[in-house]
């Protein structure tokens, strides 16, 4: 058992120096864009809140858990406000943000509309460095100089939506931070990076009651493999939508979204992952969407 333990310990160390250092995966990226990007706040008519669980290698202990909470709504004079709160929680590590989010709509014609946001906030980040001795990683003294409190963090984005499609670039963060990285087997003090989000899709009508829904999300960090998702949903009867999701060389999955009435959205995301042995010791990764209309 404590072999597991440090193998599973060692594959996840190694995931926060080139994976983790970008921010988490979300399957319903279409429907909960103003945590990564501002510019999605108040760009749809009313108001949303709405909230995002994710639980990667279920029974793998200290595997990755995100928490988000948004809420986004439409003011007037072409203007938009939202707030976020993600809580990310990997093996060690810990980290909380919370930010408020400003966009103001600009017309590009009929039946088109570029949104302009920036987001604003503070993260806080923590490590366990005593946890490190459960699983026979060896600790650099520099993990000492993290610093627990609050950090500021500045971000912007841009959004632009169609009748039938959109497109999005996002920094959800400018400012670089104290983290946790390994290097050689040893938890070092390294630095975040800044993430860079693009996204697009398009709704093909195919009939009155059937949406053909395809989607695609890259994140982009300096050092690290690129993350490249691409899904393909049907919506039905403007209620259930079903699809079937790939993520490049990392894995695949599904969701459903139900829209359980015309005020509240309901959703369920599995993915599997590719030749892992961490996947191999789990059972996958789930996720579970909320979203009200208010």
């Amino acid at each position: 058992m404590k072999c597991i333990k440090i193998i599973l310990a060692l594959l996840m160390l190694s995931s926060l120096n080139t994976f983790a250092q970008q921010d988490p995966n979300r399957a319903f990226y279409r429907y909960n864009m103003n945590l990564v990007n501002p510019a999605y706040a108040g760009a749809h008519d009313g108001s949303e809140i709405g909230v995002n669980f994710r639980t990667q290698w279920v029974s793998v202990q200290g595997a990755p858990e995100t928490q988000s909470a948004f809420f986004s709504t439409q003011m007037k004079k072409n203007v938009g406000l939202g707030i976020s709160v993600i809580n990310d929680r990997t093996f060690v590590e810990n980290q909380t943000a919370i930010a408020a989010d400003f966009s103001y709509r600009l017309k590009l014609g009929t039946n088109s509309d570029l949104y302009l946001g920036i987001k604003a906030g503070a993260t806080s980040y923590n490590v366990n460095t005593a946890g490190l001795v459960t699983f026979d990683i060896m600790s650099d003294p520099s993990l000492s100089g993290i610093d627990g409190g609050f950090i500021p963090t500045v971000g912007a984005g841009a959004y632009i939506k169609g009748e039938s499609y959109f497109l999005a670039l996002s920094i959800p963060n400018f400012l670089t931070t104290d983290r946790l990285e390994q290097n050689d087997g040893v938890a070092k003090l390294g630095q975040s990076r800044t993430h860079i989000y693009l996204a697009a899709g398009y709704d093909f009508n195919i009939s009155e009651n059937l949406v053909f829904k395809p989607s695609t999300i890259l994140q982009y960090v300096e050092d690290a493999p690129l993350s490249l998702n691409f899904t393909a949903a049907f919506r039905i009867k403007d209620r259930i939508e079903l699809g079937g999701m790939y993520r490049l060389d990392e894995g695949f999955g599904g969701l459903f979204l139900f829209n359980a009435a015309d005020w509240v959205d309901l959703g369920y995301a599995y993915e599997s992952a590719y030749d892992s042995p961490v996947q191999a010791a789990s059972q996958g990764t789930h996720e579970v969407f909320i979203k009200l209309k208010l």
